[in-house]
C-alpha cells in the first residue's frame, strides 16, 4: 500500500474541442492540488483549441486522424499505444465526441472518467443542457462517471445539482453547469489518484 500511494498516477486526456475541462484538471495537477502527473492529450480534431492549451501548459499532445484508419478498432489501437507509451493510469474524456468501443473500454476498465452536463441517467448523449430546458425540469447539473461501452451509462462517481432559472438559456445554463464540471471532474480525478474509488456491483464506493 505504501508503494502504491507514493507512486503518482499518470493522467491522460481524450478531447475533441476547446479543452476547458482538460485545462481545469491539468492546472490542478500542475499546482499539486491533485497528487498525479499529466501524461498526454489525444484529440481527433486537428483544429481543436485543446492543442493550444496543452502547448501553453507544456503538455504533450497528439492529433490522430480517424479518417486514416479503416476501422474504429484500428484508430483506437493507435490511441491505446500512445497512452501506454506515456504509462497512463487514468484517461479523462473531457469533451471527447466519439463513442468508445468495448475494445477500448476493456483495455482500461474503470480507468476512464467522463464528465457529463446532466444528472445521469437523465439526458444522456449530446445536448444535455438543451434537453433539460426543453423537458422543463427544475434541477439539472453534472455527473462524473466511469466509462463503459454505452452512452453515458457507466458507474456514477459524483453528481452536482444546478437549479434551472425561469430566464435561463442554453448558454447561461451551460455556463453554470460548466463551473460545477470543473470542480466535480477535478475531485473525481483526485479521489481516483488517491486510490479511494472502488467499483462494486456497478456502483462506485468511496473508501
Amino acid at each position: 500500500m505504501g508503494y502504491w500511494y507514493n507512486k503518482k498516477k499518470i493522467v491522460s486526456f481524450l478531447v475533441s474541442g476547446s479543452g476547458l475541462n482538460f485545462h481545469a484538471v491539468a492546472t490542478r495537477i500542475i499546482n499539486k492540488e491533485i497528487r498525479a502527473r499529466v501524461g498526454v492529450v489525444v484529440t481527433d480534431n486537428s483544429a481543436a483549441r485543446v492543442l493550444e492549451r496543452a502547448e501553453e501548459l507544456g503538455i504533450a499532445a497528439h492529433f490522430i486522424d480517424p479518417g486514416s484508419y479503416r476501422t474504429k478498432e484500428e484508430y483506437e489501437e493507435k490511441t491505446i499505444q500512445i497512452f501506454k507509451q506515456y504509462k497512463t493510469d487514468l484517461i479523462v474524456t473531457a469533451g471527447f465526441m466519439r463513442l468508445l468501443t468495448s475494445y477500448f473500454v476493456n483495455r482500461f476498465r474503470n480507468q476512464i472518467i467522463n464528465i457529463h452536463p446532466s444528472l445521469l441517467p437523465s439526458f444522456p448523449g449530446i445536448h444535455g443542457q438543451e434537453k433539460a430546458l426543453e423537458y422543463g425540469v427544475k434541477i439539472t447539473g453534472c455527473t462524473s462517471h466511469f466509462v463503459d461501452a454505452g452512452i453515458d451509462s457507466g458507474p456514477i462517481i459524483m453528481q452536482s445539482p444546478v437549479s434551472i432559472l425561469d430566464n435561463d438559456t442554453v448558454n447561461s445554463l451551460s455556463a453554470r453547469i460548466l463551473n460545477e464540471e470543473y470542480r466535480v471532474l477535478s475531485e473525481s480525478v483526485r479521489l481516483f489518484c488517491e486510490g479511494l474509488l472502488h467499483v462494486v456491483d456497478n456502483k462506485v464506493i468511496r473508501r
